[in-house]
């Protein structure tokens, strides 16, 4: 996030996970340290991948530039749902992996964005482990049960 203009407004990047009305979009949380602060929104237009916002109470560049590389973070129940099998990256945080031939392998510390690849990110045998969220090695994710099924090829591990 950076200061757009002389009114307070903010530009943001939209990343991959986001939705696609912003429009209609009411209000946000911004992170300032270690806080989400919650603004509302007055205005927002969308172009390619960034979308420019005039937050509520927000009237100067200089304060528009308070909340320049801050994260921002959407309420839950404004992002769209999802297709079966897909999911937003902070939601797995936490769930137990488990594959078809080694059982249990850890929990997902975290979901680690390269280039177009998501990978969830594991502690296994005091070793960091990357499965690829694409491809064929998540089969299921429970969010009942807050677990990941895997199929990893022979070796995958040992590498």
């Amino acid at each position: 996030m950076r200061s757009h203009g002389l009114k307070g407004e903010v530009t943001i990047s939209l990343d991959l996970e986001a939705p696609a009305d912003w429009e209609n979009l009411k209000s946000i949380f911004v992170e300032k340290k270690s806080q989400l602060v919650p603004y509302f929104i007055e205005g927002i237009s969308v172009r390619n991948d960034k979308a420019f916002i005039k937050l509520e109470d927000v009237n100067t560049a200089e304060h528009a530039a308070l909340l320049k590389g801050g994260s921002l973070y959407l309420p839950k129940d404004s992002r769209p749902k999802l297709a079966k099998g897909e999911f937003y990256s902070e939601e797995v945080i936490g769930f137990e992996v488990f594959d078809d031939a080694h059982g249990p392998l850890g929990f997902v510390e975290d979901v680690e964005q390269a280039g177009p690849n998501r990978f969830l990110i594991l502690s296994y045998i005091q070793k960091e482990v990357m499965i690829p969220v694409s491809g064929p090695f998540i089969k299921s994710i429970n969010r009942t049960k807050k677990t990941v099924h895997v199929s990893l090829p022979e070796g995958f591990l040992d590498i």
